[in-house]
C-alpha cells in the first residue's frame, strides 16, 4: 500500500533549507496558535498533531537526511535495517530516492509493469484518491482582511481561482476539494491546502494581532495637542493626541487591527514621531529661537 508523503517542511511553514533554529521558531508559534486548548477550531487539534510529527523529523539531524533522501519511505529505514538494499534497488529502477512522492502520484504500477513486464498481469485494486497537497499562499495585509477573488498559479502550472475568506487569519488553511494529486483508475483527485501567510507590509508593523503605523506630528501639535490623521488598512482615520506627547506615545484606535480567533479584531497603534522643518523660514526659526529663550523645558531632565 501506497505511503501517504506529508511535506513536513509545508507543514511548518520553512523552507527546505530552513536552519534548526528556524525550524524551532516555527514550530513553536505555531503550535502555541494551534494548541487545542487555546484554539477551539475545528482542524486545530489535527493541526496540532501534524506539527508536531513535523517537528520530531525536522529537529532531528538523522531523521531530516532520511526524510530528505527518502520521502514518505524513510520510517521503512528506520524500522527495518535491510530498508537500505530496497532503496538502492528502486534507484537503480530509475525513481530517484523520494520513492514515497513518486509512488503518490501513481508510477507504482508502472515499477511492476518493469520489474515484471506488460504481461505480468499486475492492475490495481480500484480506484485510488488523490494526495491531499499543500501550497503557501501570501497575502498583503488588505487582501487578508477584505478578502474576495483571486486567480493563483500552482506549482503544476495551473491557474486557478480562490475565493478568499474576509478576515483570514495567518496560519489558516483553504480547502480547494478536487485540485490536490491526481486520482488512478477513475479515482477522485485530492484536495489543495493553502497556508495562509502574510507578506511584509511597506507601512505596517504587526505585534501580534495589532498593528504600529508611525504618525509624523509638528512639535506645536506635540505640544499643543491636535487631530491628526491615521491610516488604516481600509483608508484613514481621525485620532485625537493629548497636549504634551513626546515622540513614541502610542494613539489607540480600538478595532483597527487584524483578525483574532475570537472573531474580533486587533487594535491599530498610531506612534507619534514629531517631526522638524528642514529647513524653516526666516520667521519660522526666530519663533523657534524665542520658544528657546524663554522655554524652561529640559527634555534631558528626567536621565540625569
Amino acid at each position: 500500500m501506497a505511503v501517504e508523503y506529508k511535506d513536513y517542511y509545508a507543514v511548518l511553514g520553512v523552507p527546505k533549507d530552513a536552519t534548526q533554529d528556524d525550524i524551532r521558531r516555527a514550530y513553536r508559534k505555531l503550535a502555541r496558535e494551534y494548541h487545542p486548548d487555546l484554539n477551539s477550531d475545528d482542524d486545530a487539534e489535527e493541526r496540532f498533531k501534524e506539527l508536531g510529527e513535523a517537528y520530531e523529523v525536522l529537529s532531528d539531524s538523522d531523521k531530516r537526511e532520511r526524510y530528505d533522501r527518502l520521502g514518505a519511505q524513510w520510517r521503512a529505514r528506520e524500522d527495518d535495517p535491510g530498508a537500505g538494499d530496497f532503496e538502492d534497488f528502486f534507484a537503480g529502477q530509475g525513481f530517484g530516492g523520494d520513492v514515497g512522492g513518486e509512488f503518490g502520484d501513481g508510477v507504482f504500477s508502472d515499477f511492476f509493469e518493469r520489474l515484471f513486464g506488460d504481461g505480468a498481469g499486475y492492475r490495481a485494486s480500484g480506484p485510488l484518491r488523490g494526495r491531499d497537497r499543500e501550497a503557501l499562499l501570501e497575502l498583503s495585509l488588505e487582501d487578508a482582511l477584505a478578502g474576495g477573488r483571486r486567480r493563483l498559479t500552482l506549482d503544476d502550472g495551473r491557474s486557478i481561482e480562490v475565493n478568499i475568506p474576509a478576515e483570514v487569519r495567518e496560519g489558516q488553511r483553504i480547502r480547494l476539494a478536487g485540485q490536490g494529486g491526481a486520482g488512478r483508475d477513475g479515482g477522485p483527485a485530492g484536495d489543495l491546502y493553502l497556508l495562509v501567510r502574510f507578506g511584509p507590509h511597506p507601512r505596517f508593523r504587526r505585534q501580534g494581532d495589532d498593528l504600529l503605523v508611525d504618525v509624523d506630528v509638528a512639535p506645536w501639535e506635540a505640544a499643543l495637542g491636535a487631530t491628526v490623521p491615521v491610516p488604516t488598512l481600509t483608508g484613514s482615520a481621525q485620532v485625537r493626541m493629548p497636549a504634551g506627547s513626546s515622540s513614541g506615545r502610542r494613539l489607540r484606535l480600538r478595532g483597527r487591527g487584524l483578525p483574532r480567533r475570537d472573531g474580533e479584531r486587533g487594535n491599530l497603534y498610531a506612534v507619534v514621531q514629531i517631526a522638524v522643518p528642514k529647513e524653516p523660514s526666516e520667521e519660522e526659526r526666530e519663533l523657534f529661537e524665542r520658544l528657546a529663550a524663554v522655554s524652561q523645558f529640559d527634555p534631558r531632565e528626567s536621565r540625569r
